[in-house]
């Protein structure tokens, strides 16, 4: 399962805003919000499952150890070809 701090992380790394991760992950932005609030209210686990599959799809890795939980950008997704 993936933390609120996991998923507020990772959207650091890939450098999305919550509007987009919602957008994205075809979920609505109040969900979203609740999913990364520290108060730890309940969502769908269709919600959180739908969130961490579309971060994943995009390069992020969710770490998880006895010494705590983490995230990692395995791959950049790239918006636009490089110039030569």
């Amino acid at each position: 399962m993936i933390t609120a701090r996991q998923t507020r992380a990772a959207r650091a790394l890939l450098g999305w805003t919550q509007e987009t991760l919602a957008e994205k992950a075809l979920v609505s932005l109040t969900a979203l919000k609740r999913l990364e609030s520290e108060n730890d209210f309940k969502v769908y686990e269709t919600t959180r499952d739908q969130v961490r599959r579309t971060l994943e799809s995009s390069g992020i890795v969710f770490l998880s150890s006895d010494q705590g939980e983490g995230v990692m950008l395995v791959r950049a997704k790239i918006d636009s070809p490089r110039s030569s």
